[in-house]
């Protein structure tokens, strides 16, 4: 597949393809006789990847040390399961602080709701 296929496919900007083979989040994408970028399904299924984990708050650092052991093999198990499980410990973090701030949007929505419905316009914190 094409970079324009692939960024369509996955939703991604060809600029950010690029950026991330720059940066070792993609390697090894083939390459046609004339130097065209020429994914996998393989491929796809990394920038899938990446593109979940950065949307859970992980950083280009954390994935490329992912990408660093997993390329040194099976030996890297476990320091690879300890470090997304150490990313996972930090999302659920920030998940509750997220759940935290829902709540209070929640709860404020309420006070206008009831103060529309009063007529009562002013408000205190």
């Amino acid at each position: 597949m094409t970079i324009s296929e692939v960024s369509k496919r996955c939703n991604i900007s060809p600029d950010t393809l690029r950026y991330y083979e720059k940066v070792g989040l993609l390697s090894d994408v083939n390459r046609t006789a004339g130097g065209i970028r020429d994914y996998t399904e393989q491929d796809c299924a990394q920038i899938e990847f990446v593109k979940c984990m950065r949307s859970a708050g992980l950083s280009i650092e954390i994935l490329r040390k992912y990408f660093e052991l997993f390329k040194r093999g099976k030996r890297t198990l476990k320091a690879r399961r300890e470090l997304l499980a150490t990313e996972r410990k930090a999302l659920q973090g920030r998940l509750e602080e997220l759940q935290d701030t829902l709540k209070r949007l929640d709860y404020k929505i309420s006070v206008y709701d009831k103060a529309i419905a009063s007529k009562d316009k002013e408000l205190k914190f």
